[in-house]
């Protein structure tokens, strides 16, 4: 339910140190996110849904700035933007990772996910 993956509390089903989970377990699956109704990252939404007693809420456009997506490679704790500004990277450790993401932005970004 819950794992510290580089000093950061990852709350989802079966998380690994890399943030992997039940739901998305590619080797490139290595980011979490922080859900704006409760500030918790999770892998996906998926292990939202799953574990969260309340639906879930999106980041709005004025959090990009600030922390609310880890790196579960390196740690970073990227800004929203930084994280939509770096495709298929980490812009700290260039680690991978997975393109296939950007279907879901909707789901975790306001505006979807336009910067």
């Amino acid at each position: 339910m819950e794992r510290i993956v580089h000093g950061t509390p990852v709350y989802g089903v079966g998380v690994g140190p890399e943030t992997r989970c039940a739901h998305y377990a590619s080797n490139r699956d290595v980011i979490a996110i922080r859900f704006a109704c409760c500030g918790r990252y999770y892998p996906c939404f998926r292990c939202h849904d799953a574990l969260a007693d309340h639906p879930r809420q999106r980041l709005p456009p004025g959090a990009f700035d600030r922390p609310g997506v880890l790196c579960g490679v390196c740690g970073a704790d990227l800004p929203v933007r930084a994280y939509l500004d770096a495709g298929d990277r980490c812009p700290e450790c260039d680690a991978g990772f997975n393109p296939g993401c950007r279907e879901h932005y909707h789901l975790y970004f306001g505006c979807d996910g336009d910067r």
